[in-house]
């Protein structure tokens, strides 16, 4: 059905609920690209008026993509809890803003509403909110997971060691990941991107991060970052694994063209589960999502990019996931043209899947040809660590040689923690202090040449 407002004596009228959120999406390359985006500020303005008086409901009525020809859509709707919508049926999306910036709108009430929000919901309403509204929000949403120790607790910020190598060196990647634990990182994930896909390479990464976590009992979980049906495989060939990662979006069309459906993922849950690993909870995925993704892919059926970036947020919530982050500017200009637009995202996306109940990190990072720099990445970090951001990356000096991206580093998390008084996951806490790597107050202390560690490495 369309929809319109008048502004002034202009009549803007939005042929369907797609074009209306695509209309009201702030200014970013990706949906101009896609031919998508709103012609002018004042356009803008008015898809927005027109949004905020639609009603929730119409987002259960009108799929944005079929339901047909879409299992994401499928899942949406199928899992969508009525019982958890009842609360919040009754309001437009503007009202939503509202309720949500209320302070009786708390964590407790957030989390008992998730299951009974849409994506589609979370991506209008977030197209409403200001930067701070969306800080706000997300700051009150507490996602808690649990592996080998317990991330998202309010208060605490983790790290995902990265310790990339472009030839997948053991030597060099145990220098990167030594460099990481002596700086305290490595509380939510060490995690391998690796440049090949040799199952003999990856079978030789697993079992040294397994053989060094064993060595000095660390309270953590690993992971390396290759295809799914890869780490299946070698699931049941052995391998010591104790995450399963997977790159998701949030259409059918675009998770084929990464070469999995939902049933394979499935099938992925159900091995991880099957090894036991964890000892505290058994969270067992990681997932990675980015805006853009879907239009590259040209899986995105009309619908605005950061709509679709929220889709993959139902895909993630359905796997109970330990991790979940956007790579917010890793994809590059072409989506999201410079640090303005990769900081809106970067909190869009945060927002949205905290409110659906998702662990939400993010890997605050630009590409060399972005109009970015590492003082836009600074402000990101920052206003993510207001909002509770779950995890971030660290990384040696914040490049990434393999990958060949700007991310964060290892000093970004001190200063975070640091400025905002985060603390680290409690039980990998407790063995840097055991370690003799930090203080009791968690601050780092200073390492000689004959800490264990270093001996050991």
């Amino acid at each position: 059905m369309p929809y319109q407002t008048t502004v002034g004596s202009l009549t803007y009228r939005f042929a369907d609920l797609k074009t209306l959120l695509a209309k009201a999406s702030p200014a970013r390359s990706g949906d101009a690209l896609a031919g998508l985006a709103a012609d002018s500020y004042e356009e803008r303005m008015a898809a927005k008026i027109a949004l905020a008086d639609v009603p929730l409901q119409r987002f259960l009525d009108e799929a944005l993509i079929p339901y047909e020809a879409d299992e994401v859509t499928r899942l949406i709707i199928d899992s969508h809890d009525t019982a958890a919508f009842a609360p919040i049926r009754h309001l437009s999306v503007g009202d939503f803003r509202d309720w949500l910036l209320l302070d009786s709108t708390d964590s407790a009430t957030l989390t008992a509403a998730a299951r009974g929000i849409t994506p589609e919901m979370a991506a209008a309403v977030s197209k409403l909110m200001r930067n701070q509204d969306l800080i706000l929000v997300a700051k009150k949403c507490r996602v808690v997971t649990r592996f080998r120790n317990t991330i998202g607790l309010p208060g605490h910020l983790s790290v995902r060691l990265q310790p990339n190598h472009p030839t997948d060196d053991l030597r060099g990647i145990a220098a990167s990941l030594l460099d990481g634990l002596l700086y305290g990182a490595g509380d939510a994930v060490v995690g391998i991107n690796p440049a090949s896909d040799s199952p003999a390479t990856l079978m030789q990464l697993w079992r040294m991060m397994d053989e060094l976590r064993q060595r000095f009992e660390i309270p953590l979980q690993s992971c390396v970052l290759t295809h799914v049906t890869s780490q299946i495989q070698a699931i049941e060939a052995g391998a010591p694994i104790d995450l399963v990662f997977q790159s998701i979006a949030g259409t059918q069309k675009t998770n084929e063209s990464f070469g999995i459906d939902l049933a394979l993922l499935r099938e992925a849950h159900a091995a991880a589960l099957s090894l036991g690993r964890g000892t505290l909870g058994d969270n067992v995925m990681y997932f990675e999502t980015g805006q853009g993704s879907a239009l590259s892919a040209g899986g995105h059926h009309g619908v605005d990019q950061q709509t679709c970036e929220a889709r993959a947020y139902a895909v993630a919530r359905e796997f109970r996931p330990l991790l979940t982050n956007t790579v917010v500017g890793f994809i590059g200009p072409e989506y999201l043209y410079d640090g303005k637009q990769i900081i809106r995202a970067g909190l869009e996306d945060h927002f949205c899947a905290k409110l659906l109940g998702v662990p939400m990190g993010c890997d605050v990072c630009y590409t060399n040809h972005a109009e970015a720099d590492q003082d836009d990445m600074d402000n990101l970090l920052t206003l993510l660590g207001a909002a509770g951001i779950t995890f971030i990356m660290g990384i040696p000096g914040a490049d990434d040689i393999m990958l060949n991206y700007q991310s964060t580093s290892f000093h970004d998390a001190l200063y975070l923690r640091s400025t905002l008084g985060l603390k680290r996951a409690p039980e990998f806490d407790a063995w840097l202090a055991k370690m003799a790597i930090t203080e009791a107050s968690g601050q780092l202390r200073p390492i000689s040449r004959g800490h264990a560690l270093l001996r050991a490495f």
